[in-house]
This record gives structure tokens, sequence and C-alpha cells, in this order.
């Protein structure tokens, strides 16, 4: 979700709450487009993370910190020496605009009293932290605007500052029935679309989910919806404007595939789902979705070469195996030619020179006449020859293909399977690990100066709600150990079937397990495996996923397989969905 006006507001609330008439105590500037502020107010003390990032503008109270440089830039200078020990009088935002007014109160250098203004502005790649007197002059920005970029406001000192116009937007506290009905629904515009674009504040999704609340489609166009429904659209919206004028939040983070999607600060019913966390205020839950977002982006930046490399030999292997299927296929020719050298030595005799084909009974297909091309130059015994010979070059072919693809199609299932664990993995040292199997099976090679990586990647682990441990394997070499080293012969093994994924284990100690423990379970190696990133159906329901279970005595290593890879028989399965709501996870 962006970090739109509604979010803003909550912010501002949760600043104004704690800070209002406290002191600022440090002010430092770890980035080029960053702040933090530290702030004294009743004997309590808060770190503020203000971030002008184009690509992640935030605002929200943080217990971590960053390494300032030694030597302060210009703009944190500037701040330390107006308003350092200055005291905060009021945290404002104009018009539900995504931008925070900080008024400063400080002494100057002759001992009068003043006041400054420090504005944050959240606007994506135009975001900035401009400071300002009291008669809103820009004193200096964190970012310097000048007319060659954008013609519609300069940001430099000795300025003036000013809001851009909102595009005719309007204001939420400002809107009417009136002016609802009369202005925005004749627009030719869809429902979701004409919301956020003509009100000040409103994101795409929180259109969107006006729209779900009023049960109607959000791509209709406005102008087409009926009297009634214009209506039922506002009354519905005006719910939310009530619920953020009297300051009433609600703090969640949603999530699919165990991946933070959207947050928001109101209830999403059109989410109600998604496996959802809620936080006590605005800033846990921004400091929680932006690290979790940034870890997953994180990961899978530092996984792309690794991708890149799977997915090459993936395709190579699959062009190779379509290639050997098709020549395979080929072979099945074969017992047909050594049919016809047998039925020309048989009937042979009966043939004139120069004959150029051979019509018999065909005594291996019930005596039914046969038509047998023939070379008119050869004698019959060589026609025959250069059947058997056709016959004997198929069969050493079909032979050798036979091996090499199924060789080829173990490579492609090893393959598949680095593929699912790079989607599993969470760490460094997980990463490591699937980079060690690419390598030790010459997928990469090792340079002659580099050491063997050092690391140290843990499967999952979770409770049952019986109180057994269930261990769960994110890449192949921790799918080996599970299964061979640390399970034991009467634990309970759990495997996607004929998929990529987890072997999921359960340590039984002996107990029986319950049938609510053995769901958790499947549905653990349901959602770690390939089929959880393609489940949805045509309903929108989790699909059923096939999930194989036996004691772990039963399973073995598959010969010359790769790490992970194993064979089992009278096995039993079920067919579960992948949702891991509610399983307690043991970090």
């Amino acid at each position: 979700m962006a970090f739109d006006g509604i979010t803003v507001s909550a912010v501002v609330n949760e600043l104004s709450s704690a800070l209002v008439g406290g002191r600022l105590f440090k002010i430092a500037q770890p980035e080029p487009d960053e702040l933090f502020i530290t702030v004294k107010n009743n004997k309590s003390q808060y770190k503020l993370m203000i971030s002008a990032n184009p690509s992640l503008p935030l605002v929200y109270f943080t217990n971590t910190g960053k390494q300032a440089p030694l030597t302060a830039p210009v703009f944190c200078m500037l701040l330390r020496k107006h308003i350092n020990n200055g005291r905060i009088i009021s945290i404002t935002q104009p018009s539900l605009e995504r931008i925070i007014d900080m008024e400063i109160e400080h002494l100057n250098e002759m001992g009068d009293l003043c006041r400054k203004h420090l504005i944050i502005e959240l606007m994506g790649k135009y975001s900035n932290i401009i400071f300002c007197d009291e008669n809103k002059k820009i004193i200096d920005s964190i970012k310097h605007i000048p007319a060659h970029i954008s013609s519609v406001r300069e940001v430099l000192p000795g300025r003036d500052y000013f809001i851009p116009d909102a595009l005719n937007k309007i204001s939420i506290y400002d809107i009417t029935e009136e002016y609802f009905l009369n202005n925005i629904c004749i627009k030719n515009l869809p429902c979701s679309k004409a919301l956020y674009t003509c009100i000040t504040g409103f994101s795409p999704l929180i259109s969107e989910e006006i729209c779900y609340r009023s049960s109607i489609d959000s791509s209709i166009p406005v102008c087409e919806l009926s009297d009634a429904e214009k209506v039922h659209l506002y009354n519905m919206m005006s719910l939310i404007i009530d619920d953020i004028k009297n300051h009433i939040y609600s703090y969640t983070i949603y999530y699919k595939n165990n991946e933070p999607t959207d947050f928001s600060v109101i209830p999403l019913s059109m989410c109600a789902n998604d496996k959802s966390v809620t936080f006590e205020n605005v800033s846990s839950l921004l400091e929680k979705y932006y690290s979790e977002k940034n870890m997953v982006s994180r990961m899978r930046q530092r996984s792309a070469d690794l991708r890149q490399i799977v997915q090459t030999a993936l395709s190579k292997d699959y062009k190779k195996y379509n290639l050997q299927l098709k020549q395979l296929n080929d072979t099945s020719k074969r017992e047909k030619y050594k049919i016809y050298g047998e039925l020309i030595t048989a009937y042979g005799y009966q043939l004139e020179d120069g004959s150029d084909k051979l019509i018999c009974e065909n005594y291996y297909d019930n005596n039914n006449e046969i038509t047998i091309p023939l070379d008119k130059e050869k004698s019959p015994i060589d026609n025959a020859k250069a059947y058997f010979e056709k016959y004997n070059k198929l069969k050493r072919t079909f032979e050798a293909l036979t091996t090499i693809t199924k060789e080829t199609e173990n490579e492609i299932n090893h393959l598949e399977s680095v593929k699912t664990s790079l989607d599993l993995a969470t760490t460094e040292d997980d990463l490591k690990e699937i980079k060690e199997e690419l390598v030790q099976y010459n997928f990469i090679k090792r340079k002659s100066s580099d050491k063997k990586s050092r690391f140290k990647s843990v499967p999952l682990h979770f409770k049952s709600s019986g109180g057994h441990d269930i261990y769960v394997g994110k890449n192949n070499f921790q799918n080996e150990e599970l299964t061979f080293h640390v399970a034991t012969g009467n634990d309970m093994w759990f495997h996607a079937k004929g998929l990529p994924g987890s072997h999921v284990i359960v340590k039984t100690n002996g107990d029986e397990l319950t049938d609510a423990e053995y769901e958790e379970a499947g549905r653990l190696a349901a959602h770690f495996s390939k089929a959880n990133h393609q489940k949805t159906s045509s309903e929108g329901m989790a699909a059923k996923i096939e999930v194989d279970y036996i004691e772990k005595k039963h399973v073995k290593k598959a010969n010359g397989g790769a790490p992970g890879f194993v064979i089992y028989h009278t096995n039993y399965s079920m067919l579960i969905d992948g949702n891991i709501e509610g399983i307690e996870e043991v970090k």
C-alpha cells in the first residue's frame, strides 16, 4: 500500500500524542535523504526516523538507529544550529495531504523566542524535508529543487513555501453528499479511480475497499451507477471518513504466502480471508512491514544470480529433454523394420528380380496381408539385411536414449527442487547452502581461490497442537539432514506428492499423533511446496494439494539421487490446502 494521506493522518496523531511539548535532544543525518531526531518529553525519549527516500518515504518511531557520519552534513548542522533543544508546539497535516508540518519554538542567537517549521513531504519521488521560518519562507531543504527540475515549484533557500495544487481534489474534511453526487459521480471514470483522483488522502487500495464495502464493481464507471448506488457509495465512504476524523484506526499487515502484501490503518474487508497481524500503533506497523518487505526484496535481489543460473540450466535441459523424447519416439519404428527383415527372409524366394515391393501374409499379425517396400536394385537378402541394420541402429539408439532421457529428467527434477528452495530461502545462510549444492553438482564452477562456504542454515521449526516438534527443510541439504539424520524410525514424514518441496518431519517420541497434528504437518508440506505458488482455484479458494505421509523407516534414499531425493511405498495420502495460519512457529 502507498503511504497515503490516511496513513499520514495516523502517523500525525501518534506523533502529536507523544511529541507535542517535547524538546529536540539530538539531530542526526545518517543518509543524504534521512534524519534521525531524538525527542525528550514526559520523562520519555523518542527516536523519530524521517526518510525522504524517493522509493521509500517514511516517518515513524523506532528503537534502532544508524551510525551518523563523523562530519555532519550541512542540512543537519543547520537544523542543530536553529532548533536543537527547541520545543515542539504542534504537529499537523494540511488537508489530509501527505505532508507533516512540525512547528518548533526556540530561542535565537539574541535570546528572542522564534518559531520554525520542519515540513516533511512524503510524495514518492517528490519527497523532501523542508526547513522554513515562521512566515513559511524556505531556509533550506534536504533536497534542492531548482526550476529546471520542477516548473511547478522551486524548493530553494529564500523561496516561499507553498503546497502544490492538488489537481482540484477535495479534502475528506470538506466533502458533502451534494458535492459528491454533483461533481464526482458525473465523471466517466471507474468507481475506484474516481475516488482517489478526486479526493485528497485516498489511495487506490482504500478506494477499492470503499467499493468492496458498497458491493459495487470498482471497474464500473461511476456515472453509470444508479442514484441509490451513488448514495450508498457515499455512505460507505462517510463511515471511513468518520473513523479518520475521530482517529479510530486499526493497524494491520496482510500476508499472502507468508509475504506481506499490504498494510492499512483501517480494516480491509476485502482482505478478510488473508492472514493478518495487528499492531498497537502505526510506528510498529510501518517498521515491521517495511523491514519484512526489505528482507523479501533483499533475498530476491541476492538470489537473482542463483535464479538466473538455475533458470538457464532448466531452459537448456527442457529443450534437450523435448528433443530426446522426439528422438526416442522415432525409435518406435524399430520393431517394424525387424518384422520387415524377417518376412523378406521367409518369403523372399517368391520375389522376381527387380521387384519394388513384397506382398505377403504377416504371421506376427494374424496372417493379415502386408506390403513391404523394397529397393529393386538390391536382392531380397540385401533388402532384408538393410532392414535388420535399421532395426539394430534404432535399437541401440533407443537403449542409449532411454538412459540419457532418464538422466535429463532427473536433472530437471533436481533443478526444479533448487528453484523451489530459492523461493523458501529466508537467510543468507540458506542461499549459501543452495549455492554449495549447485557447486557440488557442477552447475557453478568453484574458483580455485574460493574456499568452501561456511554457513549455519537451519530448518524451520514448528510446534503441533499436541506439543510435538515439526521440522521443515528449506532446501535439499536440509531435507536430507532431516530425513536421514534427525528423524528416527517411527517419526512421521510428509511431502507434497510428485512436486518439489520441503520434507516435513514430526518427532512423535513414540506417541500416536492426533488427526489435527496430521493435518498440521500436511498443511506445512503443502505450503512449503511448488504447488503453493499456483494454488488459487477459479472460486478464489485455496486449492487442495495432495500430500503423501509415511513412517520415516519406510523412506529410502534414491540410488544415485541428488540430496533430498527419496523413494517410498505403501504410503498414505491426504488432500489439503497450504494454509498454515495458527500453527505455532518456534523461533
